[in-house]
């Protein structure tokens, strides 16, 4: 492992109410570093106390934050921004030390992407308008929109601080007050944001509360006090939270899972396409990102050849310590999804006619079986219907699925409850445009695999989630509701 450090307070704290405090159980949650197993800091383990605390905060400071001019609002989460800057290396490094990302293609980019997410609500929060409609002459007809009140925010690990940074600008750029669940697996860089967003903001806007799902996050997606859930994490969970949500007829934002297709055409059977794929599949952040395209629909007249350069391209990048400015791929973020990523290999190859083109079981010796460290691994002769192919592995697991009939590529690229993002490789626009038409995807790209863009409108169809959080527009329909309002004025 190479020799870099981090700089880590060896104890956290939850902010609520403008101060920084230890759970009321006095119980503490250790966050261990995939990149070498070693406990790095402990974290308040909150649970229903601490999330009623940080409510009522949050309640209390709604009326004030609501009344505040909108550009205000906005010009504070500007200097928001403006205080990150320098500390834009410092929490990359807590970001790859906590969860695995690699410092130079992840983690120094998600730390300047969350700057760029509050300077772009920052300067849109005097956009949040309503509309007149002319009924007459003596009749003004109007509509506002006005922010919901308390927002229960729950964030996943695999991109902690660019998930809560997109929720905490948006809810308070529209006026809303936040309570944010951070993810126990990798909560520090997040509290070192809430840090410096803390300074800027008044008391009880922003909390910020540590601890485990079925805690903590229970606590706060139940809590009767809060008007809004806003989720982006598992399926299986996102369900649990539009079920609490039902029972208060709450509106909800879930951005969940997803098993999404890449479909290459046959006059696409090029080196920058596979690099291209490579990139949709996220194998730079291990393959754990909802919108990675794991399925790699191939034409089998170009399969042999496509694979080999993609398997190619991949040999290029390393594994390995996270903070070394070398490596291109970090660590899965805890044992159990380690785990999980290689139950799912080993599944895989254990069917017939499957074979790695590249990657595999990850070493027993070594460097990289110091943490948890899992090569990119391209499964070929996979079957659509598969367990692998079908579930989300979370993990840098690639299944290449042979097509021939473009209507059949298309069916199985909808042959799932998800429908989160897809990818479309081909030189004829044509054909393309009529592909991305036909998936039931909320995001689809063709010819890039890169990532969400600000401004875009970014999210799921099926069971990959409800709701678009990414964008002005979002951020109106996510984090407000429409008042009607009509004045006789001839009394």
């Amino acid at each position: 492992m190479a020799t870099v450090t981090a700089e880590l307070a060896g104890e956290y704290l939850n902010l609520v109410d403008g101060q920084w405090v230890g759970a009321r159980n006095d119980e503490w949650i250790p966050v261990e570093s995939p990149r070498d197993r070693q406990t790095i800091a402990r974290v308040p383990r909150g649970g229903e106390k601490d999330v009623a605390d940080a409510v009522n905060a949050a309640g209390r400071a709604f009326p004030g934050w609501r009344d505040t001019a909108p550009r205000a609002r906005g010009r504070l989460l500007q200097q928001i921004a403006d205080a990150l800057e320098p500390h834009v290396e410092r929490i990359a490094r807590i970001i790859s030390l906590e969860n695995g990302n690699a410092l130079r293609t992840q983690s120094r980019g998600e730390v300047n992407f969350a700057i760029d997410v509050f300077r772009y609500f920052g300067s849109v929060a005097g956009e949040v308008k309503g509309e007149t409609i002319p009924l007459n002459a003596t009749v003004l007809d109007y509509s506002r929109r006005e922010p919901l009140g308390v927002v229960g925010a729950i964030t996943p690990w695999n991109a902690p601080v660019q998930l809560a940074v997109m929720k905490i600008a948006s809810a308070l750029a529209a006026g809303n007050t936040l309570v944010l669940k951070a993810a126990e697996d990798a909560p520090l860089a997040v509290l070192e944001i809430a840090k410096i967003a803390d300074k800027f903001l008044p008391r009880g806007v922003l909390n910020v509360i540590v601890g485990y799902g079925t805690e903590a996050g229970e606590a706060l997606i139940t809590h009767p006090d809060v008007r809004k859930l806003s989720f982006t994490g598992s399926t299986a969970v996102g369900s649990r939270v539009m079920a609490a949500a039902a029972d208060r007829i709450l509106p909800v934002s879930l951005e969940l899972g997803g098993k999404n297709p890449q479909i290459v055409y046959p006059d696409a059977n090029e080196d920058w396409v596979a690099q291209g794929t490579i990139t949709g599949m996220r194998f730079v952040r291990q393959g754990q990102s909802c919108t990675a395209g794991s399925r790699l629909f191939v034409h089998r007249s170009i399969l042999d050849s496509f694979v080999d350069k993609v398997t190619t391209n991949l040999a290029k990048l390393k594994v390995g310590d996270p903070l070394d400015e070398e490596s291109d791929i970090g660590a899965i973020v805890n044992k159990k999804q380690f785990d999980r990523v290689c139950g799912y290999i080993d599944d895989g190859l254990q069917r017939t006619n499957t074979t790695a083109a590249v990657g595999g079981l990850p070493p027993t010796n070594g460097p990289l079986s110091e943490g948890y460290y899992v090569e990119p691994t391209v499964i070929v002769g996979v079957e659509n219907e598969w367990r692998i192919a079908q579930e989300e592995i979370f993990g840098p697991v690639m299944c290449v699925i042979p097509w021939e009939d473009e209507d059949d590529v298309i069916r199985m690229a909808n042959d799932t409850h998800y429908g989160l993002s897809a990818f479309i490789w081909t030189h004829d626009i044509g054909r393309a445009l009529r592909a991305a038409h036909s998936i039931e995807a909320g995001w689809v790209q063709v010819n890039q695999g890169g990532g969400q863009v600000l401004g875009q409108s970014y999210g799921g169809y099926k069971r990959s989630g409800i709701g678009r959080e990414f964008s002005l527009e979002g951020m109106i329909e996510s984090f407000t509701q429409r008042k009607h309002v009509s004045i006789d004025t001839t009394r």
